[in-house]
């Protein structure tokens, strides 16, 4: 599709560099969350890429913007594949199992918006429900 004018180019270039921000640490008066997404070989062979557009995707439809996404190596549980693992600043680390796009639109919702946990998701059962 080719660009018509510099005015367009410039939209262009503003979205690609707001998912591109997205993915980096920023200077934020907001403690950071991290999304974690395995990526690899499992990961992608179960559909990590499109979780991973999806969470991207939320994130820029909700305007969030103290949210860092992060591609990571294998996080231990191949069978579970796609996986996320949510760090938000002060609690344990919560992983989910099998993200598929619907989950990943679903833990920008509930977990970070909402603060709920997707229980039936929850890979590490060890977190405090209190």
């Amino acid at each position: 599709m080719p660009i018509k004018s510099l005015d367009e180019l410039i939209k262009i270039r503003e979205s690609a560099m707001k998912k591109v921000n997205l993915r980096e640490s920023g200077e934020d008066a907001e403690p950071m969350i991290e999304l974690m997404v395995g990526m690899a070989t499992c990961g992608i062979a179960a559909g990590a890429r499109a979780t991973l557009t999806a969470l991207l995707d939320e994130i820029e439809a909700q305007s969030l913007e103290n949210i860092r996404v992060v591609q990571v190596g294998c996080l231990g549980y191949c069978h579970s594949e796609p996986i996320v693992q949510v760090n938000m600043p002060g609690e344990e680390p919560m992983i989910y199992g099998n993200v598929d796009e619907k989950r990943a639109r679903e833990i920008i919702q509930k977990h970070i918006i909402e603060k709920k946990f997707l229980d039936s998701a929850i890979l590490n059962k060890t977190y405090n429900k209190a």
